[in-house]
Formats: structure tokens, C-alpha cells, sequence
């Protein structure tokens, strides 16, 4: 069984959190300058306790930062949330990402003991706040990955998308775009996602760019390059200031062996947004035309970035620098 909230997913699979909803610290968060909120938060609590910003950023700089070993520390954070502010939404969402990150990293009976709880968590998210679009989005993956004994189902999820149409059609639609492309429905998919509407809504554009490039990326899996090329020219001509269209289209030249060609998005995609996964895909291009020089300071630049590599990619990229190296 896996059970892994769409927030937290984006941030394990490739290069930025779909964060919780906002707080004080958004700022800090959005410029990766992690320290810093750390610092600002530990001195809010050191007079204030039980401040509600203060302590979904603690939590949620575990998460963004992969310090699985302290994850028990962010359900402290998350759980004295809830309890101090028992009709804050974030805090419910917050609680639901930390027990989901526990139950992916923990195994199948981890997610057995936590799943009911997971879902509660994303449900009161959305029953105490309809327009938390991420509690949404992420009680939807839920709904799809987990099985029906754990309260999951494909049922639920389209009974959710159908709530969901009564507060906000783009919501709707992205989320039934999500569900499409959980059923291999590509192009139905696509079509769908293109057509929501998020308006001025950061997390619906936010949302939107992650189901598009969830699709673009789900092209190159299947080899459908051309398919996968333009959802992620989408991206780039909707979203022209962010990474996820320019970092999707080195991914789909480099699955081709065209590794020149993607060098330059890769590069493009830095400028947009740095990132450990930028760094590892543009090293393995540059090892792959023999620029060996500029592949072991990119790959030493992915093994240090933070929010970090996967426990598999960082493997992979320690071993490529020490054959470098050698």
C-alpha cells in the first residue's frame, strides 16, 4: 500500500515542494532560505509556544529538508498544531503530509497504523477550510492509493471531485485531470488540465503546473516524447518564470540519448530554479559528452543541495564522482 500526500510527493520526486498552505514564513521557505526561517521560528516559540506559523514551518522544514530521522519530531509539531488550533486548517493538512511522509518511509505497517489517520487529517483540512486546494488535492492521492479497507477508493475520489466542483471549477478540473491520468487516461488528461482556469489562485497554478508536468512526465515514461515535449511547452509558453517546463523538456531530450540538446535546458532550468535534481540530470549530460570537469562539480553541487536527493540518486551520484574522480 502506498500512501503518499501529492504535496510531499512533488517534493520526493523531483525539485520543489508543493508547500502547505501559507504562513508568516512562506518567504523565507519560497527562497529556500531554511536557516533563516529555522532561526525566525525558534524565536517566535522561545516566546510564544504554541504559535501556529511557528510550528507548521518547523514541521515542514523537516519534510522539505528529508530529515527522515527527525519526522517523529514533526508530528510533535504538526499534532501540537492541531491541538492548540483545532480549527486551523493548515495544521490538520500539515499533520496529514508529516504521517504520510512517516508511512512512505516506513513501510507497509507503518502505513497500516496511520492511514485512518491520514485521511481524517485531510478531510477535517478540508471540511474546516473548502478552498485548502492542497489538503484536496493531496486527500484526493490518498483516496486513489490506498485501498478500500484503509477508506480509499476511485468512488471517493470522484465523490470529491464532485464536492470539489462546487467551490471551484479549476480546482475541479485539475483534479479530475489527476484521477485520468491515475487510470492511463493521458490524453483525456491533458486535455482536462489545459483547460482549468486558475486564475489568480498561487496554489491552483501551483497545482496546475504539477498535474501538467505529472503528465509530461508520464509521456517519457511511456517514450511518447513528442506527446511529452508539447505538454511541457505548455508549461514553459503558461509559465514561462518557472522550472518545471524547461526542466521537463532536458528530461524527455536526455531519455532520447540527446544530451547536448538538454544540457541547455538543464542550464535554463537553473536559472529558473536551482535544484538537487537539476544538478544530477545536468551532470549526467555533461559525463555523457565527456565534460568531466563541469559533471563532477554539478554532481558534488546535487549530493550537498538541500532539499536533498533521493536516498537512490545520491547513491548514484557519489559513485559517478568517485569513477570521475578516479
Amino acid at each position: 500500500m502506498k500512501l503518499i500526500p501529492a504535496l510531499l510527493a512533488s517534493a520526493i520526486a523531483l525539485i520543489a515542494t508543493q508547500a502547505a498552505s501559507a504562513h508568516e514564513y512562506d518567504g523565507l521557505m519560497k527562497a529556500k532560505k531554511y536557516a533563516e526561517a529555522e532561526k525566525a521560528a525558534n524565536a517566535k516559540l522561545s516566546t510564544d509556544a504554541n504559535n501556529a506559523d511557528a510550528l507548521l514551518v518547523k514541521a515542514e522544514l523537516i519534510l522539505v529538508e528529508g530529515k527522515t530521522e527527525k519526522l517523529d519530531e514533526a508530528a510533535k509539531y504538526a499534532e501540537l498544531c492541531v491541538s492548540t488550533h483545532p480549527q486551523l486548517s493548515e495544521c490538520h493538512e500539515m499533520l496529514g503530509n508529516v504521517l504520510g511522509t512517516k508511512a512512505l518511509s516506513g513501510g507497509m505497517l507503518a502505513a497500516m497504523s496511520s492511514a485512518g489517520k491520514i485521511r481524517d487529517a485531510y478531510i477535517k483540512a478540508v471540511e474546516l477550510d473548502p478552498k485548502n486546494y492542497n489538503a484536496r488535492s493531496s486527500l484526493l492521492q490518498y483516496y486513489l492509493q490506498a485501498p478500500a479497507i484503509a477508506g480509499g477508493g476511485k468512488s471517493k475520489a470522484q465523490n470529491l471531485v464532485i464536492e470539489t466542483a462546487k467551490v471551484n471549477s479549476a480546482a475541479a478540473n485539475l483534479l479530475q485531470a489527476t484521477m485520468d491520468l491515475a487510470d492511463d487516461k493521458f490524453s483525456s488528461a491533458e486535455t482536462t488540465a489545459l483547460s482549468a482556469i486558475p486564475g489568480n489562485s498561487e496554489s491552483l497554478n501551483r497545482m496546475q503546473r504539477g498535474v501538467l508536468f505529472n503528465i509530461g512526465a508520464s509521456y517519457v515514461q511511456q517514450k511518447k516524447f513528442t506527446d511529452a515535449e508539447r505538454v511541457f511547452g505548455e508549461i514553459q509558453q503558461r509559465y514561462p518564470d518557472k522550472y518545471q517546463g524547461t526542466y521537463g523538456m532536458g528530461r524527455s531530450l536526455q531519455e532520447q540519448g540527446k544530451h547536448k540538446e538538454a544540457i541547455s535546458w538543464f542550464e535554463k532550468s537553473q536559472t529558473l530554479e536551482a535544484s538537487a535534481a537539476v544538478h544530477y540530470r545536468l551532470a549526467q549530460c555533461l559525463q555523457a559528452v565527456n565534460d568531466k570537469a563541469r559533471a563532477i562539480t554539478n554532481f558534488e553541487k546535487a549530493i550537498n543541495f538541500k532539499p536533498a536527493l533521493s536516498k537512490k540518486l545520491r547513491a548514484d551520484a557519489e559513485d559517478q564522482l568517485k569513477a570521475l574522480k578516479a
